[in-house]
């Protein structure tokens, strides 16, 4: 499948073209996918071609100062929806429209809604256009097609939003990636992920900053230079644990560690408790090296661990934003060669970007 991923690059270029694509989550078959355009080009034809083609629901990502710029309030006040799509009120052009359903019409109203010179006394509701607000920090903040779409309006140059809209099959089952391939070969379109999205945002924004270092006592591996970041996105604070001097010339052992309340203080799971005082103990042993302690700042973080601990399994795919923070804490520590301290072999972003390198690994468990 991988043969028929595009580079996000390329991606960006076809939308800066003014080229409609398609768009999934990642890398994986059983991903959906949408047809997405900037919004600025999502013309008549457009319209016509997602809704014969597509068969999904026709959207209009927007950023947050467009929806509040055109007054729009949110759908639901209590989202309950599986992924918090944020959808608002559905909107209309005032003038220049008829039912309002036709491709015509409806790109008029696209139109209206994202031009600069727009009131909001130029949009009505309801209607047949449906905005979605993404949220501020694109896909490094929420990994969705909403964000996506505007993410990538912006890389191209575009005015920052977009028309989405989900790719299902003849007979009304959602489209997936075979499918999604035969559609793209059909209409010569390129399939992106957003996984590689994310990747790329990762490697070319600057996304943290160091507000705080201190030294600290610890009774694991004593002495430690503690330092504090700050997302610069979604604001939130992370820890690395220093110790030793770091040589940008040596292999440094690093640990980067997603926080998790339930394994690290109330020990839920026994597998994995203790993992960052064994880490300390490990890097002391070592006479240097990083800890990088990351936090999951999702509204939801605790309540979907909870679930998760509960028997409803619910998937957590934070990794790549976790593993960004942590690689550009790592290069303003001076880290060049790494020997990742870790008991699996995943690495969920392409570190070659970042000037990093994983000389080695070494498992903690087996240290203890």
């Amino acid at each position: 499948m991988k043969k028929y991923i595009s580079p996000i690059e390329d991606i960006i270029s076809e939308a800066s073209k003014g080229n409609m694509f398609i768009l999934v989550d990642a890398e994986d078959r059983e991903n959906e996918g949408d047809l997405v355009i900037p919004a600025e080009d999502a013309n008549a034809d457009i319209i016509n071609f997602m809704a014969k083609n597509g068969r999904g629901l026709i959207c209009l990502a927007l950023n947050e100062d467009k929806v509040e710029n055109l007054g729009l309030s949110l759908m639901s006040s209590n989202n309950k929806s599986r992924h918090e799509t944020a959808f608002t009120v559905s909107i209309e052009a005032r003038e220049g429209v008829t039912t309002g359903i036709s491709a015509h019409d409806r790109a008029l109203t696209i139109a209206t809604a994202i031009s600069g010179n727009t009131k909001s006394t130029d949009i009505v509701t309801p209607g047949h256009v449906f905005p979605i607000k993404a949220r501020p920090g694109g896909v490094l903040v929420r990994a969705g097609h909403t964000e996506a779409a505007v993410d990538i309006a912006k890389l191209a140059g575009k005015n920052p939003s977009g028309v989405i809209c989900e790719i299902m099959n003849d007979d009304g089952t959602m489209a997936r990636l075979p499918e999604l391939i035969e559609v793209a070969k059909k209409f010569n379109l390129k399939i992106g992920t957003i996984a590689d999205l994310i990747s790329y945002r990762i490697n070319n924004d600057h996304i943290i900053t160091r507000v705080q270092s201190e030294k600290i006592e610890s009774e694991f591996g004593g002495e430690w230079d503690c330092i504090v970041y700050k997302n610069d996105l979604d604001k939130a604070e992370h820890i690395a644990l220093v110790k030793g001097r770091i040589n940008s010339n040596d292999v440094i052992p690093v640990r980067v560690h997603s926080v998790n309340i339930f394994e690290d203080l109330i020990s839920i799971n026994p597998n994995r408790k203790n993992l960052i005082s064994k880490s300390m103990d490990l890097i002391s042993d070592l006479d240097s090296g990083i800890i990088i302690l990351v936090r999951d700042t999702n509204d939801d973080a605790l309540s979907n661990l909870l679930k998760k601990y509960s028997g409803n399994n619910l998937k957590q795919d934070n990794k790549l934003k976790e593993y960004g923070v942590g690689a550009q804490i790592l290069i303003d520590l001076g880290v060049k060669k790494m020997s990742l301290i870790s008991d699996t072999n995943a690495m969920p972003i392409n570190l070659e970007g970042y000037d990093l390198e994983i000389s080695d690994r070494q498992p903690l468990e087996d240290n203890n």
